[in-house]
């Protein structure tokens, strides 16, 4: 007989295994490192980092760094610092920084190359004694699941080791200049980690944390289809290698804001390509793919004065209807009309790397425009092969030809025939009316944000057995310092 405790466990491992199917993401957005740089370059420009850095007090930090109980040592700073009338930063850089893996595989490492002159003046000299200073801000970012709000990236551990610390002097003076630039260069290599730690660190974090709150106000942003929009919500960060990956699932809403499907209860996994060096990519799952394309193609009826409209068309018309029934034929006048019904929506469907539309149509052909009843009414299976193209940062799904897959007599008033003897005119009608409209409907695009929110001009598509996969198609020129 089972325990308490088996009954326990097997509980926990159903709701481990019921939150993993309900939080499987129906969309991934990869950041690669290139991104990451640029984004957080940008945010801690915002933040003035380099401004911090030129007035990071340096005079003061020494005055205060402990003599470690040696007077002696304590008298010598004294003495060194009177001959010092002022100690400054005159400029300061932060070069290209750099995202790698870390050991641990939930955390990323980041490094901030610091590049730094500073100089001071003293009645020894006329002129400014300068020296350059190069040190290293390295951070890890990291999951955090301690908060009680969901799971999210932060940036901690921010330091700089005196090992990434290098000070010396730009010009050469009298012995005793250089002698006390020297002193007073030992006594930076203490002081200079610790400021950096106290002053730019947490300006590090909060530039990470906005860069976070941006990429996810980013994800959100709606994508309008046809009347309807689409909009991502975030499951959970990860971190892989060098890059952070944002778990996504979907809402459809309609025009009154009505959400009309969900897309994040799915237990089927999507599968995430690897970058291959692009700076991002944008993978969504083929459920909603079909729900977009579904959306932007709803059930619709075209009526056509076939006569007036395509004139050669009609007459191939009447002679194949003349081999079914001749007196249905010799009715057909020139206000004939062909009304063309889609039933539900469109199914879409990948193979290979292919993607394929299917329709389910009705169509009902009439001798006239006064006619109430139909000669004929068909029920039609018909396929398109969907092709997704890009214009900018715009993703447009164009249908390609038309197959008449099956057809079927749904109603006949001029007697039974096999519907097949007009598989060839009926296929040529649906290609003329058809495929021009629904393609007329495609053609205004679906605006993807994302693509210029990286700071990139134009994407381009590929399709994969589990969706649609975004990448950058221009070229890239990430900033490389950030200076004042």
């Amino acid at each position: 007989m089972a325990g308490p405790w088996t009954f326990t466990l097997l509980c926990g491992l159903l709701a481990t295994t019921l939150t993993q199917a309900t939080l499987s993401p129906t969309a991934v957005l990869i950041l690669g490192p290139k991104v990451i740089k640029e984004k957080l370059t940008q945010e801690l420009k915002d933040h003035n980092a380099t401004s911090i850095l030129q007035r990071l007090p340096l005079l003061g930090a020494i005055r205060e760094q402990p003599a470690g109980g040696i007077p002696v040592l304590g008298s010598l700073v004294n003495t060194l610092l009177k001959y010092i009338i002022w100690l400054k930063v005159t400029t300061a850089n932060i070069l290209q920084l750099q995202v790698k893996p870390s050991a641990n595989d939930q955390e990323m490492l980041v490094k901030i190359p610091l590049d730094m002159v500073a100089g001071f003046n003293t009645p020894l000299v006329k002129t400014i004694v300068e020296f350059h200073m190069e040190t290293e801000a390295q951070a890890i970012v990291r999951m955090d699941t301690s908060a009680s709000g969901p799971t999210r990236l932060v940036l901690s551990d921010c330091a700089t080791s005196h090992e990434s610390l290098r000070i010396q002097l730009l010009h050469k003076f009298s012995f005793l200049v250089n002698a006390l630039a020297k002193e007073l260069m030992n006594l930076l290599v203490p002081a200079l980690p610790n400021l950096v730690k106290n002053q730019l660190c947490p300006v590090i974090e909060a530039s990470f944390n906005d860069m976070y709150a941006d990429l996810l106000q980013l994800v959100k942003v709606p994508i309008s289809l046809s009347t309807d929009r689409l909009e991502f919500d975030l499951l959970s960060p990860a971190i892989k290698g060098d890059t952070i990956q944002l778990y996504l699932g979907a809402k459809l809403l309609d025009s009154q804001g009505k959400v009309t499907k969900w897309f994040n209860n799915s237990a089927a996994s999507l599968a995430v390509p690897s970058l291959d060096n692009a700076p991002f990519s944008f993978i969504v799952g083929q459920d909603v793919v079909k729900a977009a394309v579904a959306a932007m193609l709803p059930p619709e009826e075209f009526i056509v004065l076939l006569d007036s409209v395509f004139p050669e068309i009609a007459r191939r018309l009447k002679s194949s209807i003349g081999l079914i029934n001749e007196k249905a034929a010799d009715n057909l006048g020139s206000t004939q009309i062909v009304k063309i019904l889609t039933q539900d929506t469109p199914e879409f469907f990948t193979d290979r790397g292919h993607a394929r539309v299917a329709q389910l149509i009705v169509l009902e052909v009439f001798a006239s425009s006064e006619a109430l009843r139909p000669l004929f009414t068909l029920g039609i299976e018909a396929s398109s092969e969907a092709q997704f193209y890009t214009k900018g940062d715009e993703l447009i799904l164009n249908l390609n030809n038309i197959s008449s897959d099956r057809i079927q007599l749904m109603n006949s008033g001029i007697g039974w025939f096999q519907p097949d003897v007009l598989k060839n005119v009926i296929t040529e009608i649906i290609l003329s009316v058809l495929l021009p409209n629904q393609n007329g409907k495609l053609r205004s695009g679906v605006p993807v944000s994302v693509v210029k929110a990286l700071g990139f001009e134009a994407a381009e598509s590929s399709l994969t057995k589990d969706g649609l996969v975004l990448t950058p198609a221009s070229l890239w020129k990430p900033s490389s310092t950030v200076s004042l």
